[in-house]
């Protein structure tokens, strides 16, 4: 049986307290998980946004540094696995090395689709800006479906044609008959089912793990639940779930 860690959208940014990101770093180092997943959007990308362009606030973005925050968190993150292995090697001991994988999001796919919409730009920007294989990574392309120990991951599944995402676990759980992890959306969902052969299938939206208020949200709506996910005894889709609040985090490891 296999442990899987899920961390959600982190939508870091320049200038970004990264503190949560060293909590969950240090979580992972306590637990030890055999599989780390990054559900997509870990950086936010406001450089290349379209939703304010010509506003006010956008004044000042700069894609280097969105990229540099991207390096930076990924540094916060991963820096406590480090500093473990480095103990662990010291004493001659088995490195710790889960694999590592991260599924791009919408806010990632923002340099795909500026190409896109440029062509000129084409060799000057690319998704290896972001630097994440070098962190250790396998990288699945946007939208794509990874598999593993009979869970499926997706930054969101689509729930028709139009390609718009499912907005509840219970359509995502219909739509994909098995057990399935998104993010994307803010807040937690989860459903729960079972397969014909009595397998118990689940699935589960947590898109939120920051510590920042969206600026398009309200003061109600931005008290959303935030945190990672821990899968206890995963095999063949079936696995115990573990909320983890990054307040618990913060108590824990601040």
């Amino acid at each position: 049986m296999s442990k899987h860690l899920v961390i959600p959208d982190t939508q870091v940014r320049p200038g970004d307290d990264l503190s949560f990101l060293k909590w969950i770093g240090n979580y992972i180092v306590d637990k030890r998980p055999d599989t780390i997943i990054q559900i997509g959007d870990f950086v936010d990308m406001p450089s290349l946004s379209s939703y304010d362009v010509g506003k006010k606030s956008f004044e000042g973005r700069r894609y280097k540094d969105d990229c540099l925050a991207a390096e930076n968190g990924m540094k916060a993150l991963l820096g406590p696995i480090k500093d473990l292995n480095k103990q662990l090697n010291e004493k001659h001991d088995k490195r710790y090395r889960p694999r590592r994988i991260l599924t791009l999001g919408n806010h990632c796919d923002r340099i795909t689709r500026a190409v896109n919409s440029d062509p000129k730009l084409e060799g000057t920007i690319g998704l290896g800006d972001l630097g994440y294989e070098k962190f250790g990574w396998e990288v699945v392309p946007y939208l794509d479906v990874i598999v593993v120990d009979g869970v499926a991951y997706s930054h969101y599944f689509p729930s028709g044609q139009l390609g718009r995402p499912c907005t509840s676990a219970r359509a995502m759980l219909n739509k994909m008959h098995m057990s399935c992890v998104a993010g994307h959306q803010q807040g937690r969902d989860i459903a729960f089912g079972r397969r014909a052969d009595g397998v118990d299938i689940t699935a589960i939206i947590a898109g939120s793990c920051y510590l920042h208020d969206e600026p398009y949200l309200t003061p109600m709506t931005n008290r959303h639940w935030r945190g990672v996910l821990m899968l206890h005894n995963v095999t063949n889709g079936a696995f115990d779930e573990m909320l983890v609040s990054l307040d618990y985090l913060k108590q824990k490891y601040s």
